[in-house]
């Protein structure tokens, strides 16, 4: 213990403690070869005497010691003769040695116990037969309860991953730690949770959608001090040994939000940091805290690296007094022995013979999940479920997508919300369940990237999406859920299964696409995709490359096992034109809408109108499911990978024996789909032949310049305060023809449109800096990494830097921008329409883009989707994701995702990035073509569906072009949608400043 090599820290399970915080008791090696005891020290003195109360009758570990209320029964974990983990009780003299939980299990360990104020038991089980998804040599382990003798075994939580560290708070709940990372970052997804004794009122009490700490580990609650516990909190590759730290949720419940102080560390600020081994070089380091009151703690500590693990008494006020050391030993897990008071027993309330509970929402807008999404937007909720991976397998090396998702999802179907956002229902109970939202179109609105769970016969309530545990919003009618009977689950599509993009999209394919999308030659010698259902190939995916290796002629199962992902051909070939958060998107909550399915290419194509293609409503349905899903491939393990033994009827017979439902979730219950005959679309319409024609347009360059120039000065810069500037440019007024009679439908009938009078367009779009000079809260975030992640650098790439455009602006914030520079400046200010916008993106060209045609080379003059979309690929931690997104990989514009504006060759009236790095607002509520200023289109309404033009680094130039247009609902925060103002100011009016005519 005083050795300062690194395995000698204490760091693992060379102290009885798992090296890893992704380890449980059942990964430690050498349990058997241990000597330690438990022993009393008397008096608490460093020359007090260690004496022996138990010592086992062969080597082997002892941890994990729980003294009873009355003080007269200990509980603790030692491996049995099989080296299999099991609870085991001792009196207080030392006597009366019993282990509880059985040796009949050789697949289970059972650990980690604590007292119930009901003299019942709670410890933690490998029994659920789960594996750790990031880490395939890894089990889970999660909570059960027992009777007093060991009897009545059943299961409590209903987890992904691992439970840890159970304590009982003083109101009688169950203080645990519980980690989950279901579409999240896997090393920092660890809260503490709470629940009743019975397992009923799962729920958050610390730490969701936190980055810091990485893990709690033995969090204990403060005696007479409800919200206060004191922790450990530590890194993720550093075992459960870390700094300590006293929490208080009454200050706050994310970050370091509700720190009160570490230990020692007395009036310094705790950092939020956001590292793999947080407290790697952190000393003191601490283990198994025991609070004595809100000043004083117990605890196990290993002051310097060539100091032994001894046991001290610490406070608030940074004063550190040994207690006991012995050399050549560790001394941990300190417990007074002597009589506490009892928690209240809290009445058990599980109705056994009931298979279903009671969900009541009151008010889904309420939360900061749905902050402002307009009330009624919400129809529906998605409820699905899990199918959670077996032992010896992970989701990031037996892969169930391209990126994600982590497990097979399940879908259970859907439940009405009421006009007031409420919402009442029945769900299978002993079932983790997410919920998501859907709008009108059956699209998800937010995410739910964790899940709960009830018990049978419970009722759970919540105030709204994400709504705080603590909190409770003022209400003054009844919800309009509550006057009718709870509802009913409405199945999706038939019995809950596992999501299979081959049973449940491919059927899409097959009906609508496959007729052209064959794989074969066209006359004009391009090749379509490929979307046909049997090609006799498999992608797969080995050795955490980027590029897949398409098989033929190799049966599925022949390949299983040897490769990290094997897909259909079709499912990678569709996957590339959506948009999805991956495996592991940004931990802290999400907006509304930040992967909806309108923001993925497959879904804007499609509602264009792709070739003249009609969907029905069950193909929509089932795209849409499947990008809210995060896309997956596969919906059983078995599809995956090979499953190691017989889990899979010993997971089923585990959770019968202890009450779980018992489900076959690797059956695959629908049939094999019938050949089904193409509907091939019905020819396009020809484009009306149209004779628009607008006097001197287009026109060259030197004569857009030439107008630009006629009438005074071209530019003007405001000063926005604090050294940040924004320069505006004058569009002169004039005539152009709008939209493209040879694009997208909604771009035609094309028009002749005037613009007048001249107005003063930004130079460049809205910087983020200019942006926090009127909110400095604002927070454009980063793209999403994909693959797993490790370090914060890794989180993403970066879009907050000074001189990126902003993004993630509603409609709505940007306008109330405009209105503060117009209160600044005193001119009216707002957003461009949408015509003023194509008029000065094109100054004076009617090619594709201003610069040129789609072919044209665009690294000087735009920053669109390029060679560098490569990165987001091979830029991952390995394994990494494959490489889908699509590109024009011939050019180099140097940038991976936005760049600082200006930095590319303006068009000829010195606007910057109209194509490309951000999209961007315009004033207008999107209608159809032709275009008129007089039909209200662009007047301002805070409601509707916004167009935004210009398309964005992630867009090729097909989606950049000057004529192409997107909208977006004005409350929507868009990850690649910024804006531009314009100054309209009529003593700016020049007459004649453009000639115009037909």
């Amino acid at each position: 213990p005083r050795r300062s090599q690194w395995e000698a820290h204490g760091l693992g399970e060379f102290l009885g403690v798992p090296r890893q915080s992704s380890w449980n008791h059942g990964t430690m090696p050498n349990v058997d070869k241990w000597t330690n005891e438990i022993a009393l020290l008397s008096p608490l003195r460093p020359e007090g005497r260690l004496a022996t109360l138990f010592a086992a009758d062969r080597p082997g570990l002892v941890a994990d010691i729980e003294l009873n209320w009355d003080a007269d029964k200990l509980l603790f974990s030692m491996p049995d003769k099989n080296k299999n983990w099991q609870v085991c009780e001792i009196q207080a003299d030392g006597a009366g040695f019993r282990q509880l939980t059985p040796s009949i299990h050789p697949d289970v360990h059972n650990y980690d116990p604590t007292w119930l104020p009901n003299g019942e038991i709670v410890f933690l089980s490998t029994a659920p037969l789960q594996g750790v998804p990031c880490n395939a040599g890894v089990i889970v382990g999660m909570m059960y309860k027992m009777d007093r003798d060991g009897g009545n075994i059943r299961q409590l939580t209903f987890e992904q991953d691992h439970d840890y560290t159970p304590s009982v708070m003083n109101d009688g709940r169950v203080l645990y730690l519980r980690w989950d990372y279901t579409d999240t970052p896997h090393i920092w997804n660890r809260l503490l949770m709470t629940m009743n004794p019975d397992g009923t009122r799962q729920m958050s009490f610390y730490g969701a959608n936190s980055y810091w700490p990485n893990a709690f580990f033995y969090a204990r609650p403060i005696p007479d001090r409800p919200t206060k516990v004191v922790s450990i909190v530590t890194g993720h590759h550093e075992g459960r040994v870390g700094e300590l730290v006293v929490l208080d949720t009454a200050r706050g419940l994310q970050e370091t939000d509700g720190v009160v102080q570490r230990i020692p560390g007395r009036g310094k600020k705790v950092e939020p940091v956001i590292e793999d081994k947080m407290t790697e070089h952190s000393w003191p380091k601490f283990l198994q805290p025991w609070p004595l009151n809100e000043n004083y703690f117990l605890v196990a500590c290993k002051p310097e690296p060539d100091s032994l693990w001894g046991i001290y008494l610490v406070d608030v006020f940074d004063n550190m007094v040994l207690v006991k050391e012995e050399e050549n030993f560790a001394l941990l897990e300190p417990i007074p022995f002597r009589r506490r008071p009892t928690p209240p027993v809290i009445p058990d309330k599980v109705q056994p013979s009931n298979k279903e509970a009671l969900v009541y929402m009151q008010d889904i807008y309420s939360g900061p999940g749905l902050q402002g999404v307009p009330r009624g937007t919400v129809k529906n909720l998605r409820l699905f479920t899990y199918h959670f991976g077996y032992q010896r397998l992970a989701g990031i090396d037996h892969r169930v997508g391209a990126d994600g998702p982590w497990e097979i999802k399940r879908v259970l179907g859907t439940v009405p919300v009421e006009g007031d956002g409420s919402a009442f229902f029945r769900v299978p109970a002993k079932t983790p369940i997410s919920l998501q939202p859907l709008d009108a179109e059956g699209k998800a609105v937010a995410l739910m990237r964790s899940w709960m769970t009830a018990l049978p016969g419970e009722n759970i309530s919540c105030t709204g999406c994400h709504d705080r545990a603590n909190f409770s919003p003022a209400t003054t009618q009844h919800a309009l859920a509550l006057n009718r009977a709870p509802s009913e689950i409405k199945p999706w599509r038939g019995p809950v299964r596992g999501f299979s993009f081959a049973r449940e999209v491919q059927p899409v394919l097959d009906k609508f696409c496959v007729g052209c999308h064959d794989g074969q030659p066209r006359p004009d010698g391009k090749t379509p995709l490929d979307l046909r259902r049997d090609q006799d190939a498999y992608v797969v995916y080995a050795g955490g490359k980027i590029d897949g290796t398409t098989i033929r002629g190799v049966p599925k199962e022949k390949l299983l096992g040897k490769y990290g992902g094997v897909f259909e051909p079709s499912y990678v070939a569709l996957r590339q034109f959506v948009r999805v958060g991956g495996l592991e998107s940004d931990l802290h909550l999400l907006p509304p809408k930040e992967f909806h399915a309108d923001t993925s290419e497959l879904i804007r194509i499609l509602q264009k109108g792709h070739y003249n293609v009609k969907l029905d409503a069950e193909a929509w349905d089932r795209l849409v499911t499947w990008i809210d899903l995060n896309a997956p491939c596969h919906g059983t393990w078995g599809e995956v990978t090979r499953i190691p033994g017989n889990q899979r009827e010993r997971r089923i017979a585990l959770r019968q024996l202890h009450g779980g439902i018992v489900e076959n979730c690797e059956e695959i219950l629908l049939p094999p789909p019938a050949p089904v005959q193409p509907v091939m679309p019905e020819p396009m319409p020809q484009p009306i032949r149209q004779t628009v024609s607008v006097r001197n347009w287009p026109f060259p360059a030197a004569q857009a310049r030439q107008l630009q120039t006629a009438n005074g000065p071209v530019t003007r810069t405001l000063d926005l305060g604090g050294g940040v500037k924004m320069e505006f440019v004058r569009i002169p007024a004039g005539q152009f023809v709008m939209g493209d009679a040879g694009g997208e439908v909604d771009e035609r009938p094309v028009a002749a449109v005037r613009i007048e009078p001249p107005l003063w367009m930004a130079k460049c779009e809205v910087t983020n800096e200019q942006f926090g000079r009127f909110d400095p809260t604002h927070e454009s975030r980063f793209e999403h990494r994909s693959s797993w992640i490790f370090s914060e650098e890794y989180l993403g790439w970066r879009l907050d830097r000074p001189k990126q455009p902003v993004v993630r602006v509603s409609w709505q914030k940007a306008m109330e921008f405009c209105g503060w520079l117009a209160e600044k400046l005193g001119e009216p200010v707002t957003l461009p329409t949408e015509a003023q916008w194509e008029y000065a993106c094109r100054a004076g060209s009617a090619r594709p883009l201003h610069y040129g045609g789609l072919d044209s080379d665009f690294s000087r003059s735009a920053n669109m989707a390029d060679t560098n979309l490569r990165r987001l690929a091979d830029e991952g931690w390995r394994p990494k994701a494959p490489d889908l997104v699509p590109r024009d990989a011939r050019f180099d514009d140097g940038a991976l995702v936005t760049a600082d504006v200006g930095g590319y060759l303006p068009n000829a009236w010195g606007l910057h990035d109209m194509h490309g790095n951000v999209a961007e607002w315009t004033r207008t509520t999107y209608r159809p073509y032709p275009y008129r200023s007089d039909d209200g289109r662009d007047t301002i309404v805070a409601h509707g569906q916004k167009v935004v033009r210009g398309g964005s680094w992630r867009d090729r130039p097909l989606f950049c072009r000057s004529a192409y247009r997107w909208s977006y609902p004005s409350y929507q925060k868009v990850y690649n949608v910024g804006f531009r103002a314009v100054i309209e100011s009529r003593r700016d009016a020049l007459a004649n400043s453009t000639p115009a005519g037909r």
